[in-house]
């Protein structure tokens, strides 16, 4: 039997050749020029071709400092459309209008925040709000975990409001009175507290800081039912004197307290070393009411304002 394919072997090269060169014009049609001119525009049966960038134009950006760019308005998170730059000018002017926020996070998986304004500039005064704002757990784990670590409750959110101030003195008897009061609806507390401070250089660097404090601390109870609710409060007053040496960041105090539910002043000693920065070591020993000795060793992060 034969097979014919009516072409012929003879005209298979040919046709070959034909397809590759077909394909290879239908392949440089599909690309496109690098610096292809933008298309005429017909107006009114009238082409006008796009003007192309010549190398004789002036440059825009001659005399522009790139340095000097806000580069930040470029930075915008394509995602949620916020942008950070933007966010953290808004904080900065908050805090400068004298609006402080802070937050660390607990072991118990709370957080503590605070914040703080000043209100009056002449006395230094300032208000603000101590909270912990306890977390949902949003997995078993993270339930037993805070239970764990909160003696087996969960962990409940709080606060209390506070306001401080610092007044002129009184001449030569003391340089300047400071002024603190504190409220926690929450636990029913309150306490209103002055105290009398007078700086005494001594030698170069060695200052003596002497203080005399009062304060009055209330307690509530609620009432139950055929139990009435009743407040109780503790007067305490306490003298400290304090030593401090600026170039080694060394200071020793000592002190004693006296208040209504004491019949004895409980006195104490202690002294705390600046290491770096804001960060201190401190230790004291000091007398309690029921006859025992408190000693305790601290080291952390402390800062002033």
């Amino acid at each position: 039997m034969e097979f014919s394919t009516g072409f012929g072997w003879t005209r298979l090269p040919v046709l070959a050749a034909a397809f590759i060169l077909g394909s290879v014009l239908t392949l440089q049609a599909q690309i496109i020029p690098p610096f292809s001119p933008p298309a005429a525009v017909a107006d009114d049966e009238e082409t006008e071709a796009a003007e192309v960038p010549d190398v004789n134009d002036p440059d825009v950006m001659k005399g522009v400092d790139v340095d000097k760019l806000d580069w930040s308005q470029l930075a915008v998170d394509a995602g949620t459309g916020i942008d950070p730059m933007a966010a953290k000018k808004r904080a900065q002017a908050a805090a400068k209008d004298g609006l402080d926020w802070s937050s660390n996070a607990n072991a118990n998986g709370s957080s503590a925040v605070t914040v703080k304004q000043s209100v009056f500039s002449f006395w230094d005064t300032r208000i603000g709000a101590d909270m912990t704002v306890a977390s949902e757990p949003r997995t078993m784990s993270e339930l037993l975990a805070q239970k764990a670590s909160n003696g087996g409750n969960l962990p409940q959110s709080s606060g209390s409001a506070w306001a401080t101030a610092t007044a002129p003195g009184a001449g030569v008897i003391w340089d300047k009175t400071a002024v603190e009061a504190r409220v926690d609806p929450g636990s029913e507390q309150s306490r209103l507290g002055a105290s009398l401070i007078k700086s005494v250089p001594l030698s170069g660097d060695t200052s003596l800081t002497l203080q005399n404090g009062y304060s009055v601390n209330q307690q509530g109870t609620s009432a139950v039912p055929g139990i009435g609710g009743h407040v109780t409060r503790n007067y305490e007053t306490d003298q400290s004197a304090k030593v401090t040496l600026t170039d080694t960041g060394t200071s020793v105090t000592a002190g004693q307290t006296l208040s209504t539910t004491d019949d004895k002043w409980l006195r104490k000693v202690g002294a705390e070393q600046k290491l770096f920065d804001n960060v201190t070591v401190s230790g004291s020993v000091g007398e309690t009411s029921q006859g025992a000795i408190n000693k305790s060793v601290t080291a952390g992060f402390k800062k002033s304002w």
